[in-house]
């Protein structure tokens, strides 16, 4: 199994994966029909960094898990699929009408879907409301045309929602309109946000 990265969902074997956690709504809620997500952080003698979420907003627990204890994994790519769109019982709600319209373009790069609008399209749960942004992000192993990223920057600013772009790199993520806006990025790495003008420099942390 390739190892998971940041945003990718993750489905466990059972509960104790998840025993190291000692938010106690965690306990109470969480159940292995639900996924995990994996969060940027450094790594512990090979475990992976994910978060859990709960039915409240302010309900976010950060953990570990041991590889093993994974089940299934669904990436952001995956849920950016046009089929699933269309098939999934939320293609009314503007987050996910927004994801169709950007699948009308054929863009050079793979992108996908995170945050609340990617937990609904994985597992039904009803996490959206009128107000929801959608949360995307690039996959952008080598750096990506400026003019390319103004398109889609143009094009996701008339869609019917606030739509936040993320832009992964090699070194870590950042956001494509403060990189538009600035020409440099708050890089969001695995030790930490670093301030760059070179968010693909393999130079950075």
């Amino acid at each position: 199994m390739t190892t998971p990265g940041p945003h990718d969902l993750l489905w466990l074997r059972n509960s104790s994966a998840l025993t190291r956690i000692k938010a106690s709504w965690v306990r109470q809620f969480w159940h292995p029909d639900l996924p995990v997500v994996v969060r940027r952080d450094h790594r512990e003698s090979g475990l992976i960094p994910i978060g859990v979420r709960g039915e409240r907003r302010e309900q976010r627990a950060a953990g570990w898990i041991d590889p093993a204890e994974i089940m299934r994994v669904v990436t952001p790519e995956m849920l950016a699929e046009r089929t699933r769109l269309l098939d999934s019982p939320f293609s009314a709600y503007a987050p996910v009408s927004a994801a169709i319209a950007l699948n009308d373009t054929a863009w050079t790069w793979c992108w996908g879907i995170t945050g609340s609008t990617g937990y609904a399209l994985a597992t039904q749960q009803p996490t959206l409301h009128a107000a929801s942004d959608l949360d995307l992000v690039i996959r952008a192993p080598q750096p990506l045309a400026r003019d390319a990223l103004q398109q889609w920057q143009k094009q996701t600013d008339t869609l019917g929602c606030r739509v936040d772009t993320q832009i992964e790199t090699p070194s870590g993520a950042f956001a494509l309109n403060e990189w538009l806006r600035e020409g440099r990025v708050l890089l969001k790495t695995d030790t930490g946000p670093i301030l760059t003008a070179s968010p693909w420099s393999r130079e950075n942390p």
